[in-house]
This record gives structure tokens, sequence and C-alpha cells, in this order.
């Protein structure tokens, strides 16, 4: 998997949570990305088999809005978004590091 930035902004945002499925509406205000980025990144994610995607059973008449597609990574995602996301950090000098969360990681 090429980690690109927005690569690691989506998978920074599902890793902040990693067992709670998120829809595309929410991982854009997350990551800031637009639906044009978004989507094909979570494509990608889908077929290297680091992401699960899974309609949600709702009625759009009940419920008043399209279903959701929820995406959550699957265990093998999480294992290696945190290492290649761990590598990329590795990679950033700390001082070019700016946007850093108190925890010290990039705001990726």
């Amino acid at each position: 998997m090429r980690l690109t930035i927005p690569v690691a902004k989506v998978l920074s945002a599902l890793l902040a949570e990693p067992e709670a499925p998120r829809y595309g509406l929410d991982l854009m205000r997350l990551t800031g990305l637009p639906s044009g980025t978004l989507y094909p990144v979570l494509h990608r994610l889908q077929a290297a088999g680091w992401l699960a995607a899974d309609w949600e059973e709702v009625d759009p008449a009940v419920a008043g809005r399209p279903a959701r597609r929820y995406y959550r990574l699957t265990g093998e995602g999480i294992r290696s978004a945190r290492l290649a996301l761990a590598e990329l950090r590795a990679l950033v000098p700390s001082e070019l590091a700016g946007g850093a969360d108190p925890a010290g990681a990039p705001a990726w």
C-alpha cells in the first residue's frame, strides 16, 4: 500500500477508534478530505484487505436519508496501518512534524 498523505489521514482517523464503523461523511469531516479524494482511498484500502465495508440495514423512507456504507479496519488493516504510520512518523524529523497532537504524534 502506497502511503500518501490522504491515506495516512484516513488510516489515522480509523485508528482513533479501530472498532468503530465510520461512514463517508464522518470520515470527510475527520480528515478534511473531499469526497473525490476520500472514496478512492477507501476503495484502495478495501482492495488491499485493510478495510471492510457494509451497508447499514435501514429503511431510507423511515430514516429520512439514504442508507450509509460503514467502513472499519480489518484485523490485518489495524496491524498494517499501525506499522505503516509508525514507519512514516520515524521518517519525519520531529521539528517538521508540526501540528502534533498532545501525545507527540503528527496530526495526519
